[in-house]
């Protein structure tokens, strides 16, 4: 059977990360992941991540970074994880008032087609990374992710599908990875479970927000611990031409630790054959 390496994002094990990033990335390797997709440096210079992930054996596969860290110097931000040996930067979020269906999104699209030009012209590539929010529709009926693929050119932006975001928002995930086939170089497998109303999920992820929480349930969970059927989106990926498939968990549950959910993760991915 046929599979894709491994990476997990270290925003799963950001505090970790912090106090000993070369400890935390031997404990990730030891797990059995193949790569990290970087999320910051952690305090740490662009040489010593370099040289700790060459050391440890993970292959730095991406980083999320901050699409106005972007806006403001999209050079140094390549120089900065070309350097790492990264071959994706990814937008992770977009904040509220820079959305699609947003005014200001006009903007922002602008700013997006420049910075994933800027990319692939230093033979790296731009891709983003979705919410349920880009699943609002517009007033042509269609889903502002797509609108975003639909205004942008493979050369200029690609996708890494967070599969958590796109079952919360009532969609299929393995349909929406095979959608966008050859355009999929990262799939993010992320397991949740929801049960009842929910307000704001994105404290979660951690952002405030002054709407009401409701009287639901919301909590990430390890891959294969929750609600996510994985068999189906693994087997898009592949179809999909997908390169990696990269684990994430924002927020621990169930009483388990960071590093213990994220190995939980890999585990179950074993199960698979993965």
């Amino acid at each position: 059977m046929k599979t894709l390496p491994v990476a997990v994002q270290v925003y799963s094990v950001r505090d970790q990360a912090e106090k000993d990033f070369k400890g935390t990335m031997e404990q990730l390797k030891a797990m059995g992941y193949d790569g990290v997709e970087l999320a910051g440096l952690y305090s740490y210079s662009k040489e010593a991540v370099k040289s700790i992930l060459n050391e440890v054996g993970l292959e730095p596969v991406s980083a999320h970074v901050p699409l106005q860290d972007m806006q403001a110097d999209i050079d140094s931000v390549i120089e900065t994880y070309k350097y790492i040996g990264c071959k994706y930067i990814v937008v992770p979020y977009l904040m509220e008032g820079n959305r699609p269906g947003d005014e200001a999104f006009k903007q922002t699209l602008k700013d997006i087609i420049r910075c994933g030009e800027a990319c692939t012209a230093a033979e790296m590539t731009l891709l983003y990374h979705n919410h349920d929010f880009e699943f609002i529709k517009l007033e042509d009926g269609t889903f502002a992710l797509d609108d975003l693929y639909n205004k942008t050119t493979p050369d200029q932006l690609q996708a890494e599908p967070d599969t958590c975001w796109i079952k919360v928002a009532g969609q299929d995930p393995a349909a929406y990875v095979r959608k966008y086939a050859g355009r999929v170089p990262i799939v993010h497998l992320k397991d949740f479970f929801k049960e009842g109303q929910v307000g704001s999920m994105y404290e979660l992820i951690g952002l405030e927000a002054e709407e009401d929480k409701g009287s639901g349930v919301f909590e990430f969970r390890p891959v294969g611990h929750g609600m996510q059927d994985f068999k189906p989106i693994l087997e898009a990926s592949i179809d999909a031409h997908a390169k990696w498939v990269v684990v994430e968990q924002d927020e621990p549950s169930g009483g388990h630790g960071r590093l213990e959910s994220v190995k939980m993760s890999r585990d179950y991915l074993k199960t698979l054959g993965w």
